[in-house]
């Protein structure tokens, strides 16, 4: 696993949002630049979105000479709708290619299931899907198949979480006991494309966001979450939609530890964080105490700019997720944890298209299927058979959130899945 596998894969990316634009398109684009990528594709229901990626200057100055395919084609009307557009895209991509799904949170299970049945690797922005039950389905086909289903959770690739699992794992801390977690995301969210999609019925910020801090404790303790509760807060977004705008939940752990969680689409505009979020731990050892402590939003560095190209003329500037900088390359490149995390999952897929090279079909299909169990136990990219328990959460928060708050259990015992505390699943 330490050799870089060889050869190119190319990459479908079927949604063209902020997250493609902010972190996706720039660390795919320097991975082709690096040799790993082939072809590059992205597919939309509409033109206007890849119209703006497409003439999006920092790109330009970013990755000269680079580009994507657009679908639809960049003069396609913008007033034309093709939300099937790509299953006509996917028909026509070779076997074993790598798709990323970046779209609206309760869409990604068509789309995931219609990648797998082109026998494409797959690449989701978190979270996988909304149940359990679901992304039990997508691990079996995808293992039947000998594919790679990564989830873009990319706080795994913080420097800060790598060493806190590895401190935590060792015992240094002792037990979590109680925590905190916070992601409050901007004001203008409310004012983005969220307003069309990010009603009540079909996301929440506990689930969206929240969804990070949960998988990153599971991921640094190992610990499961076996009771959700989550209340929100209604708004309107300014088309009238309606929508949970805030959140506070509280997970219980399978050993009795509680961590509360605060989300929200509500930080200031203006204020020098981008968003504001944070998280700590603390634990208790022999007649001693531990603490894990990560002050997300501001990682020691503060701009003040002579313009307001950044939304504000003060920033806390976070170079740990996500930066274009200057390198010995032509353009800049791409740094911090949002960029380990696209590369992990670009070359994970490539190095299960090596281990079956060479092979009959059924020796290559084992080989394949052998190395992604590898992948799942290690434990360090996000796999719907590493990091299930988010589907129960997510599930179990839904639940809650329509019971006004009310605890929900998750069970582990035979079959996972969830009940109304009280109740039998």
């Amino acid at each position: 696993m330490s050799n870089l596998p060889k050869g190119k894969i190319d990459v479908l990316c079927i949604g063209g949002g902020m997250i493609i634009h902010d972190q996706i398109l720039p660390s795919l684009y320097h991975l082709q630049r690096l040799g790993w990528i082939g072809s590059l594709k992205i597919c939309e229901m509409r033109s206007a979105p890849l119209r703006a990626l497409a003439e999006e200057p920092l790109f330009a100055e970013a990755f000269p000479g680079q580009s994507f395919e657009p679908f639809p084609a960049l003069d396609t009307p913008p007033e034309m709708v093709q939300p099937e557009l790509y299953r006509e895209v996917l028909a026509r991509q070779p076997a074993r290619q790598l798709v990323v799904v970046s779209v609206p949170d309760h869409l990604h299970g068509p789309i995931i299931r219609a990648a797998l049945e082109h026998d494409q690797h797959v690449l989701c922005v978190k979270p996988l899907v909304r149940t359990y039950r679901e992304a039990k389905q997508i691990e079996e086909e995808a293992r039947r198949r000998g594919l790679l289903v990564a989830v873009e959770y990319h706080k795994r690739f913080d420097r800060r979480a790598l060493e806190a699992r590895l401190q935590y794992r060792r015992g240094r801390f002792g037990q979590f006991r109680l925590g905190e977690a916070k992601l409050i995301e901007p004001y203008y969210y409310r004012h983005s494309n969220f307003q069309n999609w990010f009603t009540k019925e079909n996301a929440d910020p506990f689930t969206y966001v929240g969804c990070h801090y949960v998988d990153l404790v599971y991921f640094i303790t190992g610990l499961r979450p076996v009771e959700v509760a989550v209340r929100g807060v209604e708004g309107v977004f300014p088309n009238g939609n309606v929508g949970w705008m805030w959140s506070a939940g509280r997970v219980t752990w399978e050993n009795g530890a509680i961590l509360s969680v605060l989300d929200g689409l509500g930080y200031p505009d203006e204020a020098p964080g981008t968003n504001d979020q944070c998280l700590v731990i603390y634990c208790e050892g022999e007649n001693c105490a531990g603490i894990i402590k990560h002050d997300d939003q501001f990682r020691g560095v503060g701009h003040g700019y002579i313009d307001r190209l950044s939304g504000a003329p003060y920033r806390f500037v976070s170079p740990d997720y996500f930066r274009l900088v200057p390198w010995e390359g032509e353009g800049l490149r791409p740094i911090g944890y949002g960029y380990d995390s696209i590369e992990a999952s670009v070359l994970a897929a490539l190095r299960v298209n090596q281990v079956g090279e060479n092979f009959p079909l059924d020796e290559a299909l084992a080989a394949r299927q052998h190395l992604l169990a590898e992948i799942d136990q290690r434990g360090l990219l996000a796999t719907p058979g590493n990091s299930y328990i988010n589907e129960l959460v997510t599930e179990a928060a839904r639940l809650s959130l329509l019971h006004n708050g009310l605890p929900v259990e998750i069970r582990y015992d035979g079959e996972p899945g969830i009940a109304l505390r009280g109740t039998h699943a």
